[in-house]
């Protein structure tokens, strides 16, 4: 959720910030704290404006913004003790997504198209899917292969024309054509590949081939008007709609189909006003799609070996920036929620706690790394052997940090 979902409206009920709406943020919270907007020298504390209530056998509590969500929480691990190292967005995209707040580092869906490979030789093992809002740019480092090698780094699918730009012959080439060009070319680059020697020459050869399949693989896959019309009301999936929605559908179908990592990014959770009505059509907007997903991967059978994470870069905070009908929150860093399911994940528990504020991540905190480095264990890899050697340093995804976060796996 690109921008930063609020925990205390979502998945952490602080019952103390709706007591003291209004009063001033305790200042031992933020005392030598920064915010990215936030300019008043004592905020003050803001309760949510949404109810939570019990969901499932686990009794997770889950905010009303979430009721589709919250019928499937018994799936659900909640972790509402993450932080993170950054406050503004693109450090703390970055950070989420290759362990590091610099560019150039691999990301996530990059290590893992790395040390796992890809179960459909027609499609590529990292493909990422947008929707949402334009406010904040996504850049495309932020699923870029960094030292890795390139044809490991991420797929856009667009959500309108082709879905992968060029994924059709010009006028006038035929397939034959086209199959006949891409041979001299692999001749060439073979050529060139024995006298040079550089690996980017075999992942062009790779790459060039890869797309040649795609051309028959992807408008077929693309097209949800061919799943059955319970399916697709389900999710709330429209055909021709550029959605979150869709989005997921296109996930099930991609997982199905054995890509790697799918990677969904809604843009519009950067709600420093208006949050009422910002989070409230954020929410709408993704909430049954989600609960949809859940559901159809368990119903056939793939949520056992189907990672889902949910969240955003950061959280936000607890008090109010601005006043009234039109106030909303600052970015957060310090404390908010992600949450897990399937792929090895304990269902239906909540794993650690914000203090009463919500404002730091208080008992079995969660960093990034530690994030990270469990994600991986669902996926059969030791995050501390998992590496890549590059200019003289063996590089992994965590760095040198991370613990696996035991309490969660199932």
């Amino acid at each position: 959720m690109s921008g930063g979902p609020s925990h205390v409206d979502t998945f952490d009920p602080k019952p103390v910030l709706t007591q003291r709406d209004g009063e001033e943020m305790p200042p031992k919270l933020i005392k030598n704290h920064e915010f990215a907007m936030i300019k008043e020298a004592r905020p003050k504390v803001k309760g949510s404006p949404w109810k939570f209530q019990k969901y499932g056998q686990c009794g997770t509590e889950v905010s009303d913004l979430f009721p589709h969500v919250g019928s499937v929480i018994d799936e659900i691990a909640v972790i509402r003790s993450m932080h993170t190292d950054s406050f503004n967005h693109d450090p703390a995209v970055m950070f989420m997504n290759t362990g590091s707040v610099r560019f150039g580092r691999p990301s996530m869906g990059s290590w893992l198209s790395y040390g796992l490979g890809s179960e459909n030789s027609d499609l590529p093992s990292y493909i990422v899917l947008v929707s949402g809002k334009n406010r904040q740019p996504l850049l495309d480092s932020y699923w870029g292969s960094g030292f890795l090698p390139s044809e490991h780094q991420g797929v856009t699918f667009r959500t309108s024309g082709d879905p992968v730009l060029h994924i059709r012959n010009p006028a006038g080439v035929t397939q034959r054509e086209r199959r006949r060009q891409l041979d001299l070319l692999k001749w060439m680059n073979q050529r060139h590949h024995e006298v040079v020697n550089d690996p980017e020459i075999a992942a062009r050869i790779a790459q060039f081939e890869l797309a040649f399949r795609m051309q028959t693989a992807v408008p077929e896959l693309t097209e949800i008007a061919n799943e059955p019309e319970s399916v697709r009301n389900s999710y709330g999936a429209q055909p021709g709609v550029a959605s979150f929605a869709n989005n997921c559908l296109l996930a099930r179908k991609l997982a199905e189909r054995g890509v790697r990592f799918i990677q969904l990014y809604d843009k519009g959770w950067d709600s420093h006003g208006s949050i009422y009505q910002d989070h409230a059509e954020r929410c709408q907007s993704v909430d049954r799609s989600i609960a949809a997903l859940i559901r159809d991967l368990k119903q056939r059978g793939l949520l056992d070996d189907t990672l889902v994470v949910w969240g955003g870069e950061f959280g936000r905070t607890p008090m109010s920036q601005g006043s009234g009908a039109n106030s909303g929150r600052d970015h957060h860093p310090h404390g908010f929620s992600m949450w897990l399911a399937g792929g090895g994940i304990r269902r239906g528990v909540v794993h650690g706690a914000t203090d009463e504020f919500g404002y730091f991540a208080e008992s079995d905190k969660v960093h990034v790394h530690d994030l990270h480095a469990t994600i991986l264990h669902c996926l059969g890899l030791k995050h501390e052997d998992f590496t890549f050697r590059h200019q003289g340093r063996d590089f992994r995804l965590t760095d040198v940090f991370g613990e696996v976060v035991g309490e969660l796996l199932a």
